[in-house]
């Protein structure tokens, strides 16, 4: 399964929200309160995220990284930012070589 299908659909119920506000929507809420919001949320999230790397839990961290990812991506349509501009960053970061890193290389990208 191509998972990043998922990313793009939640981006799109995002921009969705943006367009069509929705009463209740915690995504309008995120929107409606601003980037100083958006940010503190993006924040809180991180750090779950790393205590729960720390505390060592699987299931924990997958559960922080999700709430990161979707708290990412609010923040990344508020910026005008699409998944395609970070995949595409992250295919040129493929690319380049240097301080003894370089990802692995896949045909698929």
């Amino acid at each position: 399964m191509d998972y990043s299908k998922v990313l793009y659909a939640l981006y799109e119920v995002i921009e969705d929200r943006k367009k069509n506000p929705k009463e209740g929507s915690y995504t309008n809420y995120l929107m409606e309160k601003g980037i100083d919001k958006i940010l503190k949320k993006v924040g809180e999230e991180c750090t779950e995220t790393v205590i729960a790397a720390k505390n060592g839990v699987k299931s924990e961290t997958v559960y922080e990284i999700c709430d990161l990812m979707y708290h990412l991506s609010v923040l990344m349509e508020e910026q005008g930012i699409t998944w395609d501009d970070v995949f595409s960053e992250l295919a040129k970061r493929e690319l380049k070589e240097g301080n003894l890193k370089k990802f692995n290389t896949r045909s698929e990208i």
